[in-house]
């Protein structure tokens, strides 16, 4: 313990003993800070500044945006001129040589002055490819360019706006996670648009899967499975989901031409003997949208556990036009989120499978929630469960 007199004597020896004071910063100042921090780390990996430029990934030309943004704003100077060590804010930073363990065994050998093995050298493999360039073969190889993709870049400009302007938000993959159709993800350092999805299939182990067409931002596509794209997610450290933040129209965003395709809503009950079925059968019932034949998707309902491994009975369809599917199917399960039905089946493998797009809802609901869709009035009400009915939304 310090006492007094301790205090005395550090005081005449120039020791400071106030207590440091800690910076409070705003939200805002806390996101320019931690944004600068970021083209900082990159700085300090590759050496240099961030470019723009089509040939550079997504995130060196965000970083390359941002700074730019930076220089402009002279709040955003004031706030970050003391952390400022690399001269990034005056464009006084310089690059660096790389480091000698950075260097390749050809690239030491030019620093050392040593001469490297000529063409003709035994020691020289002229036709070893690096791991990277066999990588980026094969990802070639397995895309094709796009016929189409003067309808598709347009909304790659848009999107890449929207991150800009913080409308949308750049976040890990999650392992395994949905992917619907008009998602938007960053595979490879390249922008990638899942422009269709097929209809969902039961796959290798018993784990659902659909074929989905993909677009590229540097006009190219693939058609793969979506199990195949979710692997690719996981692996790349850098695979990201562009997520929406935008609480925007439900039908917003959706393109000209085939785009505005239709869709139908089809309202399926059950024909399981599961207790739990069999208990409320009357008032539980799968809400799905399809681009197809509602038939079709259906057809072997008794070895999808998506339709609890049962035959099924179509008790409603609706159709819409100039719709965006997948947000639609998103909105009604959301709006009966609370509503969904907690069940556990076994698939034909006998691996356990929770549904769901299975809810305790009356029909006579959902055929108002639909009316509710079509005038664009959906947003006002929320499904009350002890009632049955749609109340006011009072959020």
């Amino acid at each position: 313990m310090i006492d007094k007199s301790d205090l005395d004597l550090l005081g005449e020896l120039g020791v400071d003993i106030a207590p440091e004071k800690k910076e409070v910063r705003s939200a805002k100042e806390e996101r320019i800070i931690a944004g600068f921090e970021e083209i900082q780390r990159f700085v300090e990996q590759q050496g240099r500044v961030p470019e723009h430029g089509e040939e550079n990934d997504i995130f060196e030309r965000l970083y390359a945006m941002r700074l730019d943004q930076i220089r402009k704003q002279t709040e955003c100077r004031e706030r970050l001129q003391d952390l400022d060590h690399q001269g990034l804010l005056d464009d006084a930073y310089q690059g660096v040589e790389p480091a000698l363990d950075e260097l390749d065994d050809d690239e030491l050998l030019t620093q050392l002055g040593v001469p490297t093995p000529g063409k003709g050298d035994v020691t020289h493999l002229k036709h070893v490819r690096s791991r990277a360039e066999i990588r980026a073969a094969e990802e070639i190889a397995n895309r094709t360019p796009c016929k189409e993709f003067d309808k598709f870049k347009p909304l790659f400009e848009a999107v890449q706006t929207e991150i800009e302007n913080e409308v949308r938000e750049i976040k890990p993959f999650r392992d395994y996670a949905e992917i619907l159709e008009s998602d938007f993800f960053i595979l490879s350092g390249q922008k990638a648009y899942v422009a269709e999805k097929g209809e969902e299939f039961i796959g290798e182990h018993g784990r659902p899967d659909a074929r989905l067409r993909v677009i590229y931002d540097n006009g190219t596509e693939s058609d793969l499975l979506m199990r195949s794209l979710q692997r690719a997610l996981n692996k790349d450290p850098a695979g990201r989901r562009i997520a929406d933040n935008s609480p925007g129209p439900l039908f917003s965003g959706v393109m000209e031409g085939e785009e505005l395709a239709s869709g139908t809503i089809y309202v399926l009950r059950s024909q399981s003997d599961h207790p739990v079925i069999d208990k409320s059968r009357d008032v539980i019932h799968k809400i799905g949208v399809t681009r197809g034949s509602v038939e079709k998707r259906i057809a072997n309902a008794k070895l999808d556990p998506t339709f609890l491994m049962a035959e099924v009975e179509v008790v409603a369809e609706y159709t819409l036009y100039n719709i965006s599917r997948s947000k639609l199917e998103n909105l009604i399960h959301k709006f009966f989120n609370g509503a969904r039905l907690d069940i556990e089946i076994n698939d034909r493998f006998g691996h356990p499978v929770v549904p769901r797009e299975w809810f305790l809802v009356p029909l006579f609901v959902i055929d108002e929630v639909v009316e509710r869709i079509k005038d664009g009035t959906i947003s006002e009400y929320a499904y009350d469960m002890e009632s049955a009915a749609l109340v006011p939304d009072r959020r």
